[in-house]
């Protein structure tokens, strides 16, 4: 029989033990740091007899970041149930790292009754308010330590930025090797097809579509999403500059893929909000380009009960037309198309492009601005990372210089190039050969290049065909 202080120890033994063990950063997906806890964790157990329930395990997951901890949040649903009646880590900040988190664990045990928190540097009796305030005092320390990590590690990153150096960290970026210094060329052969097929009008969702058509990968070996192809395009990087937290802070040390103009444009394109939407791909190719001749509202697509498509001026409650026009898509489409590909041919869109050129040459003496912008950033960024200059002097001489270059952003952004039609300015027999070939979203941009409205007039009664003289374009000139 066991002595009466061995038997009140083995009654009040756990019957039930969770063990948790956590990892914040495991870059190499190899879970050696939890493995090593988990292995510490049941000798305890072992030495004690306590029987193991369950071990619990978050890999990767930082407790400081606020990021969503599965494993723990279920251990807690345990507790709560009275599934588990002690707990075993290997230290206490494996379990909480901010006190908070500590106040909540406390009141689940106090709660289910639990009294056992084991870890294998000591252990706390959750009932003795003396041991919960140790417990607390281990708590504010941990919280500390994250945040001086967290500052130290955010001071480095913008001393790298300001050197224009790689971070390092995370999957490599597309289009660089993995010293992340070094171009991919065959890779960066594809961000710059990229590159030119959206600024010419092509949509994310078609180039996406194409890029895992061919076997094109990311970086990370996945398919292209427009999320992943989005970030990649609008990264400063391709074009050879170092951003850090939205700011561009220079030239980087790597070399560029496009050009800066080419980047400031796409950067432009792909952050204006008409472009994000979840709606389904558009089937109308003239969608904002017919409008009614009553009223002046775009016309929109609506199918007949017969699945013919048609374009309508839509009347209805939220809607702004009269419900006085209509016309069939298949006739309006494939005259307008060939229209613009006639256009595409003749003496008046080279005049037009002889006005485009002016915004072409204001668009190369913002990018100049821009460029002496940036060089101005890149010289006072190294003046300070050589203590020439100290951080007051840094943060006063950057404002200005800053608010140059978002100026020179927006302007940028404000002029509409050539790009879709450029190709084929004089040869629209080579686009009328590829045409059924485009994505849908290309030939709209196309057409858009060239054709600004049609005023679509009223239907004569008696005629059941397609009616030309009802069309009146208006041109871009």
């Amino acid at each position: 029989m066991l002595p009466p202080v061995a038997r009140k120890a083995a009654a009040r033994a756990p019957k039930a033990a969770a063990v948790y063990c956590r990892i914040s950063d495991d870059r190499e997906g190899l879970s050696l740091g939890v493995a090593r806890q988990r292995e510490d964790c049941l000798a305890l157990c072992r030495r004690r007899r306590w029987p193991v329930a369950e071990i619990y395990t978050d890999n990767d997951v930082s407790a400081y970041s606020g990021k969503p901890r599965p494993a723990y949040r279920r251990m807690l649903r345990d507790l709560k149930e009275g599934a588990r009646d002690a707990v075993v880590v290997y230290h206490q900040d494996r379990l909480v790292r901010q006190p908070r988190e500590l106040e909540e664990f406390f009141d689940v045990c106090d709660q289910a009754g639990v009294k056992d928190l084991a870890t294998v540097t000591g252990d706390l009796d959750l009932s003795n308010d003396d041991h919960r305030t140790i417990a607390r005092i281990m708590g504010a320390l941990a919280q500390k330590e994250s945040n001086d990590k967290s500052r130290r590690i955010k001071r480095k990153h913008l001393e790298l930025a300001q050197r224009g150096e790689p971070a390092g960290g995370g999957a490599r970026p597309f289009g660089y090797k993995q010293d992340r210094r070094s171009m991919d060329r065959k890779e960066a052969r594809v961000i710059r097809e990229v590159a030119g097929r959206i600024l010419a009008g092509e949509s994310l969702r078609s180039v996406c579509t194409d890029l895992n058509r061919r076997k094109i990968r990311t970086s990370a070996g996945g398919d292209w999403t427009q999320h992943s192809l989005r970030r990649v395009l609008s990264s400063a990087r391709i074009a050879g500059l170092r951003e850090y937290q939205g700011e561009i802070y220079g030239r980087a040390v790597w070399g560029a893929i496009i050009t800066r103009e080419q980047s400031m444009r796409l950067r432009a394109l792909l952050s204006d909000e008409r472009r994000r939407s979840s709606r389904t791909p558009r089937y109308y190719l003239l969608k904002g380009i017919l409008r009614c001749h009553a009223c002046g509202s775009s016309l929109v697509g609506r199918r007949r009960e017969d699945g013919a498509r048609r374009y309508v001026c839509a009347k209805g409650p939220g809607l702004a037309g009269c419900g006085k026009t209509v016309v069939m898509a298949e006739d309006v489409e494939a005259f307008l198309t060939e229209a613009v590909l006639y256009r595409l041919d003749t003496p008046e869109l080279q005049a037009a492009l002889r006005q485009d050129a002016a915004s072409d040459a204001e668009a190369a003496r913002i990018q100049r601005e821009l460029d002496k912008a940036l060089a101005q950033a890149d010289e006072l960024a190294r003046a300070y990372a050589e203590e020439e200059i100290t951080m007051r002097d840094w943060l006063h001489a950057k404002a200005p210089i800053q608010d140059r270059i978002e100026a020179c952003k927006r302007s940028l952004s404000r002029i509409q190039g050539v790009a879709p039609i450029s190709d084929y300015i004089g040869n629209a027999s080579s686009l009328r050969a590829e045409w059924s070939s485009l994505d849908l979203s290309r030939q709209q941009a196309i057409i858009s290049a060239v054709l600004d409205s049609v005023l679509v007039g009223p239907a004569v009664r008696g005629r059941n065909f397609f009616d030309p003289s009802r069309l009146t374009p208006t041109w871009r000139a």
